[in-house]
């Protein structure tokens, strides 16, 4: 076993949301991954997952990197910019060549990078026309850098699984529990490490549904989910304000 230290760095992707344990704090693909990671290494494995939700691109670069590069692990994952490509700010020339920069950063140190090709998210949530060409050059752009300095590309845009709904939670914009285990069960694949092979089983498409139904489910999720995301838009305002690091530090996954 080659990884005996892992830190996880990002925004709600990489924090878990939404896929609570029983206290409501979230669990997601990194812990999962974590977890088997220590399976194999024994009781020496150290985990940190310095990801928090809503951070943009600069923040977490700003953040969690420094942090994440000074525990010298022996595994880092970077998954950043989702966040970005929903802003009007999105500055994609500037965010391709800070995340060229980050990559070398994060291996320089000698750690294994995991990196993410994003998922297509867009299929079901408004702005496809706006968005959707940004997400495809900032895959373009992880591809390239992932190649570039010798990362390990997990690549769920080509997974086409995702376009599943049952694979998002509610808000349609974060993975459901079990969108998170097949993200698990993809990285711990990319890293040659064996996974449940219930990870990566799909549930069954839900049925389609009648067409007033269908707008009725549109109004609903506009109004729990949207609106908040635009109010908080407009004052300036986080999911991620009040929120901290689950695992700021290296730790045994038994802490």
């Amino acid at each position: 076993m080659r990884w005996r230290s892992f830190v996880a760095v990002g925004d709600s992707f990489t924090e878990g949301m939404d896929d609570a344990y029983p206290d409501g704090t979230y669990r997601g693909w990194a812990d999962l991954v974590a977890t088997r990671l220590a399976a194999e290494a024994g009781p020496d494995f150290r985990y940190a997952n310095l990801a928090i939700r809503g951070r943009l691109f600069p923040s977490v670069v700003a953040e969690q990197v420094p942090s994440a590069v000074a525990m010298r692990p022996d595994l880092i994952s970077f998954a950043a910019g989702g966040n970005d490509v929903l802003r009007r700010s999105f500055d994609p020339d500037t965010l391709v060549s800070r995340f060229d920069e980050v990559v070398r950063q994060l291996r320089s140190g000698g750690a294994d990078v995991l990196l993410f090709r994003f998922a297509d998210v867009m299929a079901r949530l408004p702005g496809q026309r706006l968005v959707a060409p940004r997400v495809e050059l900032l895959n373009q752009a992880v591809g390239e850098t992932a190649e570039r300095h010798g990362a390990i590309l997990v690549d769920l845009y080509a997974d086409d699984t995702f376009l599943n709904p049952m694979l998002w939670s509610t808000d349609r914009l974060h993975l459901s529990p079990a969108g998170h285990r097949r993200v698990a069960g993809q990285v711990l694949n990319a890293l040659g490490v064996g996974c449940d092979e219930e990870w990566l089983m799909v549930p069954p498409h839900p049925a389609p549904s009648p067409w007033l139904a269908a707008r009725a489910s549109d109004l609903r999720w506009a109004g729990q989910h949207l609106a908040p995301w635009i109010r908080r838009r407009l004052t300036g305002r986080s999911s991620g304000d009040t929120v901290t690091a689950k695992r700021p530090l290296l730790g045994p996954i038994t802490d």
